[in-house]
């Protein structure tokens, strides 16, 4: 059956109340913090109704009650509102982004920020190479033998080699093999580069054949080598302080699941853009997080989803201020990566 309003009211506050508490939440602590305009009596009936229908328990026989993991499934769905992050938590993250020099810079950042904003485990995937394209590779010349090879992708990854020639070459050479690279290369996937790049040794004069060859092995090492996904991970100590030691008696079976990086992309690299995914204990496939919820969202330059990032806590967490910085800093980190 569906809930009326008043029922919907009365999980709200039982959910509010047990996410600053931490106790069960008894009908009379209802009536005395929340302005339900109803009688104590009214609002065990209606506990006694959500009880019934699942959405609370009572975990020991007192008279209060906690949400259950379906409770808490209805208030994200339809009640939760937002919260608008206050000016200081925007200042925080502005500030905190602001001095990112690179790219492992934003990332560690981002991680951090979000684990203290938050005050749950933070977890980062780095931009995925396999969405990755070429920007502009720059070749900077050392000496007669000795060039720099700068990638810089789309996602503001940046890489750099030295390439060690087998023989001199002139400043004329060199614009000739920067134009050539970043005409056959520039714009393309990171992953598609590799016939491209030996197409490039038959392309160049003869004269060029064992620069471009010297280069081509470079380039496929800097464009294709690293095909693993990699991940930050900030904040487990808040797993201390979130309740998970009573209801789990041991956190040791969630920090293994958080020490596997193939969990870890499970959990957060598989985001649609624009959509914000929050999965409530039993949602969560893997058996060691059952009492965790996850809340999760891509980020990227603009419209493009480069990876994804989240914070994972116990089910009894802030949803709505939980949602609100997630979303708020993966939208700062789209902003830095598409400068």
């Amino acid at each position: 059956m569906g809930l009326d309003d008043r029922k919907l009211d009365v999980l709200r506050a039982i959910v509010e109340d047990y996410v600053a508490t931490q106790e069960p939440v008894g009908s009379k602590a209802l009536v005395e913090r929340h302005q339900l305009g109803v009688s104590p009596a009214t609002v065990r009936n209606d506990m006694a109704v959500l009880e019934e229908e699942g959405y609370i328990r009572q975990p020991h026989t007192s008279a209060g009650r906690v949400p259950t993991d379906r409770g808490y499934r209805l208030f994200v769905d339809r009640l939760s509102r937002v919260k608008p992050l206050t000016p200081a938590e925007r200042r925080a993250i502005e500030r905190f982004m602001i001095g990112a020099v690179d790219l492992d810079d934003v990332v560690h950042r981002t991680v951090r920020l979000l684990a203290q904003l938050t005050r749950q485990v933070a977890v980062v995937q780095y931009p995925s190479l396999a969405r990755s394209s070429v920007r502009h590779l720059e070749l900077v010349p050392i000496s007669t033998t000795r060039l720099m090879l700068v990638m810089i992708a789309d996602t503001g990854r940046v890489e750099q080699r030295l390439v060690e020639l087998p023989t001199p070459i002139s400043a004329d050479d060199v614009t000739d093999l920067r134009r050539l690279v970043n005409e056959r290369l520039g714009g393309k996937k990171l992953a598609d580069t590799p016939p491209l790049v030996q197409a490039l040794v038959d392309e160049v004069t003869p004269g060029l054949c064992p620069a471009m060859t010297t280069l081509a092995t470079v380039l496929l090492e800097t464009l294709v080598e690293r095909h693993e996904e990699r991940i930050a991970l900030a904040g487990t100590a808040n797993l201390t302080r979130g309740g998970l030691l009573d209801f789990q008696g041991s956190l040791r079976p969630i920090l293994e699941a958080l020490e596997e990086e193939v969990i870890l992309l499970k959990l957060i690299g598989e985001v649609e853009p624009n959509t914000l995914q929050v999965r409530i204990g039993d949602e969560n496939e893997i058996d060691n997080l059952r009492a965790t919820s996850v809340v999760s969202t891509g980020y990227g330059p603009g419209t493009t989803i480069v990876g994804g990032l989240g914070v994972l806590g116990p089910t009894r967490m802030d949803y709505p201020g939980t949602i609100a910085t997630v979303r708020a800093v993966a939208r700062y980190v789209g902003d830095v990566l598409a400068q």
